[in-house]
C-alpha cells in the first residue's frame, strides 16, 4: 500500500503497516539487484546505485515517521534510529560516488555554454573515485548485511509501544517538527553555512514525508503545500549536493582534474549554490509561515473533517 494513513483503518496499525512496508521494501532493493547476474558490468553497477538509492530513500521516510511517534516510542525511539541511521551511513559511502557524478552532469548541462566541452577531466577523477568505493564482492557483502539488519528491523515494528490513537497519536510531532522547521529556516537565513541549509533541508524532508501520510486529507491548497515541499526539498538537496561535491574537489584537487577545470567547476558551483539557495530562503519562508500552533489547529480541523466524510458509494453490479 503507499505512503500514507487510510480512513478505514486506526492511526496505529497504518503507521506499523507504512513502516513495514517501507523496510521491507528497502530490504527487497538491497537483495534483488543481484538476481541481473548476466548482465555488463556498467549495467550491474547502474542496477546497484539506483537499488541503493531506492533503500535510502525508504529508510529516511521510516526516519521521518519515527521521529513523528517519537515521544509514544519512548525508550525505543533512539535504538530504532540509531539502528536506521547505522543502515543508511554503510550504504552511503556507494550512494555518494554515484551522486556526486550525477550532481556533476547536471551541473555540466546547466551551464552548457561555459562548460561545453570542458572538465573532462574532473569527470574522470568522479569516475575514478567511485570505482574506488569498493568492488563488486564488497558491495555485495555490505548490501547482504544492511538487508537483514532490516529484515530484523521489520519484525520489532508489531512490538512498538503505540498506545495513542488518532490525530493525538501524530499532532504533536507534525508540530514539532514543523517548529524545528522554522528554526532551522531562521538560522540558515542568519548564518548560510553548508550545515545549516542542511540542516533545514533534513527537517523540510521530515515535514514533507508526514504530509505525504496525511494525502487523504488533501485540498487543492494541501496539494499545493505538499508541491512547494517537494520542490523545496529538491532544491536544498542541489544545494547539499552541491556543497559534498565542493568538498571533495578542493580536498584533493589536483586528482580531480587540470587546475583550469577546478577553477571553472568551482565558479559554476557558486552561480548555482546562489540561485538555489535565494529560491529556497524564499519559498521556505512562504512554507513555514503559520505559527505552529496555528499551523497544528489547520491540520486538526482537516482530519477531523476528512474522518468523518461518508464512505464513497460502491459502483452498482452490472451482473446479470
Amino acid at each position: 500500500m503507499a505512503y500514507r494513513l487510510e480512513r478505514d483503518e486506526s492511526v496505529i496499525a497504518g503507521l506499523k503497516r507504512v513502516v513495514q512496508d517501507e523496510i521491507e521494501s528497502a530490504g527487497t532493493h538491497l537483495s534483488g539487484d543481484k538476481k541481473a547476474g548476466d548482465k555488463k558490468a556498467g549495467d550491474k553497477k547502474a542496477t546497484r546505485d539506483e537499488a541503493i538509492h531506492e533503500a535510502r530513500k525508504s529508510i529516511k521516510k521510516v526516519r521521518a515517521l519515527l521521529r513523528l511517534v517519537s515521544a509514544e516510542l519512548g525508550g525505543a525511539y533512539p535504538r530504532e534510529n540509531a539502528r536506521l541511521r547505522d543502515i543508511a551511513g554503510r550504504l552511503s559511502e556507494f550512494r555518494d560516488a554515484f551522486a556526486l557524478i550525477a550532481t556533476f552532469d547536471d551541473l555540466k548541462k546547466k551551464y552548457k555554454d561555459r562548460a561545453g566541452n570542458k572538465l573532462h577531466s574532473v569527470r574522470a577523477g568522479l569516475s575514478r573515485k567511485r570505482s574506488q568505493a569498493g568492488s563488486e564482492e564488497d558491495v555485495g557483502i555490505v548490501l547482504d548485511r544492511a538487508a537483514a539488519a532490516l529484515g530484523r528491523a521489520a519484525k520489532r515494528v508489531k512490538a512498538w509501544p503505540l498506545q495513542t490513537d488518532g490525530f493525538p497519536a501524530i499532532g504533536p510531532g507534525l508540530e514539532e517538527t514543523y517548529r524545528a522547521g522554522r528554526k532551522a529556516l531562521a538560522r540558515a537565513r542568519k548564518d548560510p553555512r553548508p550545515e545549516n541549509f542542511h540542516e533545514l533541508r533534513k527537517r523540510v524532508k521530515d515535514h514533507w514525508y508526514h504530509m505525504r501520510l496525511l494525502e487523504g486529507l488533501w485540498t487543492d491548497m494541501m496539494s499545493a503545500y505538499e508541491k512547494s515541499l517537494k520542490d523545496l526539498e529538491t532544491w536544498l538537496g542541489n544545494d547539499h549536493n552541491l556543497a559534498v561535491l565542493r568538498e571533495r574537489i578542493v580536498a584533493e584537487p589536483a586528482f580531480y582534474g587540470k587546475e583550469k577545470d577546478i577553477d571553472l567547476i568551482l565558479d559554476l558551483m557558486d552561480r548555482y549554490q546562489k540561485e538555489l539557495r535565494d529560491r529556497s530562503l524564499s519559498l521556505a519562508k512562504r512554507v513555514y509561515d503559520e505559527r505552529p500552533r496555528e499551523f497544528t489547529r489547520r491540520m486538526t480541523h482537516l482530519w477531523d473533517t476528512w474522518r468523518q466524510e461518508p464512505k464513497p458509494l460502491e459502483e452498482p453490479s452490472t451482473a446479470a
